[in-house]
């Protein structure tokens, strides 16, 4: 005598809906804890980026006298200078955390040299998330 055994292999619709509305609770939580980190390990790559290359235009005025007109004199002799003893940057200049060129101002507004990030909107100004990220105190 055979017994019929209804065995269940399938997940009924109830319970996927439920994996489902879990599964989103999750990721509406985490996502926007993982965006915040995201962008403030971005402000901290632009902030040492900067620093190293203030530490290599110092390394550069040390040696040769003057800071360098551009950023591309860190990686070549353009001036033809005699007492360049670089490359003090290498292999190039790196773009900031956004793709965004680094802005380099000689002689500067607040220093002997001005070294800016314009943030994640690539402009001038800003603030928040998308303020400035600059070698020197910014006073408005």
């Amino acid at each position: 005598m055979k017994k019929n055994r209804t065995r269940r292999s399938c997940f009924t619709l109830i319970e996927v809906v439920v994996v489902i509305i879990i599964l989103v609770t999750l990721a509406s939580i985490a996502t926007p804890l993982y965006l915040n980190y995201v962008k403030k390990a971005n402000v901290g790559a632009a902030t040492t980026q900067i620093k190293l290359l203030e530490d290599a235009l110092t390394g550069f005025r040390l040696d040769v006298g003057s800071y360098p007109e551009t950023l591309e004199g860190l990686v070549d002799n353009v001036d033809q200078n005699e007492k360049w003893d670089g490359p003090y940057i290498k292999p190039a200049i790196p773009k900031d955390p956004w793709g965004n060129d680094y802005v380099y101002i000689y002689p500067g507004e607040h220093g002997d040299f001005d070294l800016l990030s314009y943030g994640a909107d690539g402009q001038p100004g800003g603030s928040g998330e998308n303020a400035d990220i600059t070698n020197y105190v910014a006073t408005e």
